[in-house]
């Protein structure tokens, strides 16, 4: 679903690009662990947050194409900026070195209008490098890999803080078997567009998004079915009904 555009230039959305880079678990048991990087608690948008690397989209990942204007979204050739976006973002991050051949796209996030800071985000998944990462001590302060049901569960205990993408991301690989199983999936599954709303039911915020029965409204406590995070202190929680 695609938002109108907005007249106020400070609304109007930052494109950017994020990479969820996954491995096979490392206990022995089936599953994928995901790197996750700590953002600087001085830092304005999602300071102190577990994230997965990436940023805005600049002037460079554009390469020998770029003219002084950089592509916008409804250019053919902007997924693959957007993928030179992850690997340099996660190289200045995390040291990491991946190919842009290898990311897949999974998912499209739009904030809604009311967010203090907007960035169209493009969300690919891709294969961990086998090297050793460090964080890059400005931006991101520390990295860790995580099964994404510990990273869930770490979230409800207060151990660490997840914003709504990050949280929705984790919940749905949790399913996977394998790395390969994951990336695979999605390379040959349409990705997911997320325009969030947000609500309150009870004064628990809610984050919907479209399939929920109260997206169109934005009434979260219209019954039916789910799209939604509920955000209760400690419990928080991802709907997503089957069609």
């Amino acid at each position: 679903m695609t938002e109108a555009a907005p007249t106020d230039p400070n609304k109007i959305p930052v494109p950017a690009a994020t990479v969820v880079l996954v491995r096979d678990a490392t206990d022995g048991r089936p599953g994928v662990e995901v790197l996750l990087a700590r953002r600087n608690s001085k830092i304005y948008f999602a300071g102190g947050a577990w994230v997965f690397p990436g940023g805005r989209i600049d002037a460079e990942d554009h390469g020998e194409n770029y003219r002084g204007t950089l592509f916008d979204e409804t250019d053919p050739q902007f997924l693959e900026v957007a993928r030179r976006a992850c690997v340099r973002e996660a190289r200045e991050e995390a040291d990491a070195v991946i190919s842009a051949d290898d990311l897949v796209l999974l998912s499209h996030w739009m904030p809604p209008m009311e967010a203090p800071k907007r960035f169209s985000t493009f969300f690919f998944i891709g294969p961990a490098p086998t090297h050793d990462l460090t964080a890059d001590g400005g931006e991101i302060h520390e990295l860790a890999w995580m099964r994404p049901a510990e990273a869930v569960a770490r979230r409800n205990a207060d151990e660490i803080e997840l914003i709504p993408p990050t949280f929705v991301t984790l919940a749905l690989l949790d399913r996977f078997a394998s790395a390969t199983e994951a990336i695979e999936h999605h390379r040959t599954t349409a990705p997911d567009y997320f325009v969030t709303k947000f609500a309150k039911v009870d004064e628990v915020m809610v984050s919907m998004w479209e399939g929920d029965a109260g997206y169109e409204s934005g009434d979260a406590g219209v019954p039916g079915a789910r799209h939604r995070i509920t955000m209760r202190p400690g419990a928080w929680t991802y709907e997503r009904s089957t069609t």
